[in-house]
């Protein structure tokens, strides 16, 4: 049995002001993202980018996960409470992010970064799946430091007390995720576009393998207390990884084609 250290949000305190580990997370998703990023360019040169492209697009980026990460928090989970408290939609220091909308988020992000630089939006997906789950990883890595998104009453001996809840037996689910959609998921990609692929394949096995990871991951984790478990038993964030699974599947296809044409 395992017991959750219960860490001190802030992690570094600058007088009546401190410094998240969340915030830090974000911190580390964004490095990733132009350290990878250069790497590409300089070892991958098929892509054809620049170091101001990159730059530009990890602007649209974080635009696009923040603003995108909200909302879909507002949109998918919390709607009726935020259609009550509309200032709070503001209030993102409470905490309160979705992937899926940050996803979406970085979709139209990417999708006007394209149009700028007059390129096609699935190669630019192409170039930035692999440069992502990194950040994905320590985003469940500061859920956890945080003691929030946790999982659901297991027997397991890898079980965890999570002293914030109760002193029930847990899984420490973001701790699998933090593994599957951060470690296996980038591992996965990284090799995969080690050399050039047909246009959307990478794009693909992104949308399938981060789609799988965290529906099966949803399976441990405990559903959230205001929505529960919806239709079929499947969690809200099962039913958003849905879609990503089939259309990840229909890439596939679609991008395994060009090989015959």
């Amino acid at each position: 049995m395992f017991v959750h250290p219960s860490f001190d949000p802030i992690a570094i305190h600058l007088g009546k002001f401190g410094i998240h580990w969340y915030g830090l997370m974000y911190l580390v998703g964004f490095l990733a993202f132009l350290g990878l990023g250069k790497w590409q360019i300089n070892h991958r040169k098929w892509h054809g980018w620049t170091i101001a492209m990159l730059d530009d697009a990890l602007f649209f980026g974080a635009l696009g996960v923040i603003l995108g990460g909200r909302l879909g928090y507002v949109l998918f989970y919390q709607f009726s409470y935020f259609i009550h408290h509309p200032l709070e939609i503001f209030a993102v220091w409470q905490g309160g992010m979705s992937f899926h909308g940050g996803f979406l988020g970085v979709l139209v992000a990417m999708w006007l970064f394209a149009h700028k630089y007059q390129l096609k939006w699935l190669n630019i997906m192409d170039f930035v799946a692999p440069l992502v789950p990194i950040g994905l990883g320590a985003g469940r890595m500061g859920n956890f430091i945080n003691g929030e998104l946790w999982g659901r009453v297991t027997n397991a001996q890898w079980g965890m007390v999570f002293p914030k809840v109760d002193n029930l037996l847990r899984h420490p689910s973001q701790l699998y995720e933090f593994g599957l959609e951060g470690i296996v998921l980038f591992s996965a990609l990284w090799i995969y576009s080690s050399k050039p692929r047909e246009t959307g394949a990478v794009s693909a096995l992104f949308l399938i393998g981060y789609g799988s990871f965290r529906f099966l991951a949803e399976y441990t984790r405990e559903p959230d207390a205001y929505l529960g478990l919806l239709s079929m038993g499947f969690s809200m964030g099962q039913w958003l990884s849905l879609p990503m699974i089939l259309l990840g599947i229909w890439m596939w296809f679609q991008a395994q084609k060009q090989r015959f044409n």
